[in-house]
């Protein structure tokens, strides 16, 4: 079953913020969200669900220090990208 991407107006501010900081990771990040859509639960994407502050959320990464997170809302097929950064800036 394909997902549907819904992005925020925030979201893309910060993707955009995030892309001009790492253009290097255009192409990498353009597969993660592809990849998001046909099957979310792809182990390349190591998709987990967080804790804490951040509970109710689930994250995913684009390589090994950059994460996006996201409001996955399986029951309706949508996935809601929330933050994208480095490690230390999403959580």
């Amino acid at each position: 079953m394909p997902y549907q991407l819904a992005f925020t107006e925030d979201y893309q501010r910060r993707a955009l913020r995030f892309l001009r900081r790492h253009p290097q990771l255009k192409a990498q990040y353009g597969k993660t969200l592809a990849l998001l859509e046909i099957n979310p639960h792809h182990p390349s994407l190591r998709l987990h669900a967080l804790a804490g502050r951040l509970q109710g959320l689930h994250s995913v990464s684009i390589h090994l220090s950059c994460r996006i997170t996201l409001e996955l809302l399986i029951q309706d097929g949508r996935i809601i990208p929330i933050n994208v950064g480095d490690h230390d800036t999403v959580y």
